[in-house]
């Protein structure tokens, strides 16, 4: 066997174990990754192909990767040793705000350094879906059934819910079913010791110190024991996953029993926190989150902005409206939103969609709770295609594309692969430039003519 042919197939086996390794469960499809445990399958397919690589390796190799891991195993034995230094410097910190030597203590019992975490933290911003595809998932048949059921079964829960804090339980039960399929898929990461680790390494340390200081107030108000609050890997806790400052504050007791316990299979009051939160968010009762539109040919892709809000009947002058050729009723100021670009579907959004943007700022999270709360009230699907032919940008093609953007003058405001406002005007600036329909739509093919 050639070297060289060797080599690409080694590399190539190691990838694959290495993505099935990586690629987390779609328990809960949220934009960003949200954790979940590795298939026992897919421990089996990585161990497989690990085996497999192992017997082709010749000796040379074999002993290069053995130094390898030797290297990396003394790598993350100095990490250990570091974080139980860190550990020890963070206590002073911690009781300098308020936390009591026997929580520290308590909380701390057993946490070790987690390495799985750090590899998720590490590997997350790779990930990235179609809004077609995400919306597949939000909204499934089975997501759909399973949230009418979670309805109809809490039903009078729900509705004192509603009654109080004014948000539809509809929307709800979409957050909680796309959070963590209705209560099945809570996390089992011990939450101290997460977030103590990922404030150890450092790359969001400030953040991270910052919701363990958070996590370790909810154990000192005796809202939970330590062990028994757990989350996701990024500190995500409960049937609707809050993370720790967001359960300080909006965290309600709603069953009257002295505890906010959004951890317990009984998903009071995670589901009351939830209105909560979205009352303070802003949440106006009576309004959508966003209607369907269509839009006229000719339709100037310019007003496509956030930033530019009408009312429904102005929207209307201009030849949008809604998919039976109606004027959207008024329930306020909107904009128009297309998060595929001219090719998919468009909304018209109100004042509800920035208050489920509090909870989760990803556009495809926020259609999602909304259409799916749609359909969990009978509404129906999506009408609009979508340009299916498309794919998702990868994290290094979204920092290239703001690379060539900025280069070609029209500045991003910053290169961290994420397509946010900022990215999003600089692409329709690009586009009216060259002549191009100006949606803002960061497309495969775009970034083709950049480059």
């Amino acid at each position: 066997m050639k070297p060289m042919v060797f080599l690409s197939g080694l590399i190539a086996a190691l990838a694959v174990a290495q993505t099935a390794l990586a690629q987390p469960p779609l328990y809960s499809p949220r934009p960003e990754v949200r954790p979940g445990e590795t298939r026992a399958a897919e421990v089996v397919q990585v161990a497989s192909a690990a085996t497999a690589v192992e017997r082709a390796l010749r000796p040379k190799m074999r002993s290069a990767v053995a130094k390898g891991q030797a290297e990396a195993a003394m790598q993350m034995a100095t990490s250990r040793a570091g974080f139980d230094q860190w550990v020890q410097g963070f206590m002073p910190r911690a009781q300098a705000q308020g936390i009591r030597r026997q929580t520290l203590d308590s909380a701390f019992r057993g946490v070790r350094f987690d390495e799985d975490v750090i590899r998720r933290d590490r590997n997350q911003s790779e990930f990235s879906k179609t809004i077609w595809d995400y919306l597949s998932s939000a909204a499934s048949n089975t997501r759909i059934a399973n949230g009418k059921k979670a309805l109809a079964n809490y039903n009078s829960t729900l509705t004192a819910i509603e009654r109080r804090y004014g948000v539809e339980k509809e929307v709800v039960v979409a957050v909680w079913g796309l959070e963590s399929g209705y209560g099945v898929f809570r996390g089992s990461n011990d939450v101290v010791q997460s977030m103590a680790t990922l404030a150890y390494e450092g790359r969001r340390g400030a953040f991270f110190e910052e919701q363990l200081i958070a996590a370790l107030k909810i154990l000192q108000n005796g809202d939970t024991a330590p062990r028994n609050m757990t989350g996701s890997w990024a500190g995500a806790m409960g049937h609707t996953q809050f993370i720790p400052t967001s359960y300080l504050a909006y965290a309600v007791d709603f069953n009257g029993d002295g505890r906010r316990d959004i951890w317990s299979d009984d998903p009071t009051d995670a589901l009351a926190s939830t209105a909560a939160y979205l009352k303070k968010s802003g949440w106006k009762k009576g309004q959508p989150w966003g209607v369907e539109v269509q839009l006229p040919s000719g339709f100037d892709y310019m007003l496509a902005d956030r930033k530019i809000t009408k009312s429904p009947r102005a929207w209307a002058r201009l030849g949008v409206k809604d998919m039976q050729g109606q004027t959207v009723p008024n329930h306020g100021k909107a904009s128009i939103l297309l998060p595929a670009g001219s090719k998919g579907a468009a909304f018209m959004i109100f004042d509800n969609f920035a208050a489920i943007e509090k909870y989760n700022t990803a556009d495809a999270y926020v259609i999602g709770v909304g259409h799916l709360s749609d359909r969990i009230r009978g509404g129906g699907p999506i009408r609009a295609s979508w340009p299916t032919g498309d794919r998702a940008l990868s994290f290094a093609e979204r920092k290239e594309m703001q690379q060539r953007l900025t280069r070609a003058g029209f500045d991003t405001k910053g290169i961290d692969g994420r397509v946010g406002p900022k990215t999003i005007d600089a692409i329709r600036a690009y586009q009216k430039n060259r002549g191009l329909v100006p949606d803002g739509y960061a497309s495969l093919t775009l970034l083709q003519k950049l480059r």
